[in-house]
């Protein structure tokens, strides 16, 4: 099942953020994947998914909007660490 979800913006926003429209709407498509990304409520995939992108050019994108490529947090470090030294 596929939803979708509209938001409401007039010329002023696209004018002030100097993006065509579809410009503009990529970009709010590729923050708002980037966020959930960012705060754990997607995977990277899903949120790639999301904005259109492949999951690597989502991932190289994140840098540009002050997002870090990997969202482990610190307690999963040390198991990434522990597999790393199993492997």
């Amino acid at each position: 099942m596929r939803h979708r979800l509209t938001i409401d913006y007039g010329d002023d926003v696209l004018f002030s953020s100097g993006l065509t429209r579809g410009a503009f709407d990529e970009e709010a498509r590729f923050l708002l994947a980037a966020k959930l990304y960012e705060v754990g409520r997607l995977s990277s995939g899903l949120a790639a998914k999301l904005c259109g992108k492949g999951r690597v050019d989502f991932l190289l994108s994140l840098p540009r909007v002050g997002v870090a490529v990997s969202n482990l947090q610190p307690e999963d470090l040390d198991s990434e660490v522990e597999l790393m030294r199993r492997g």
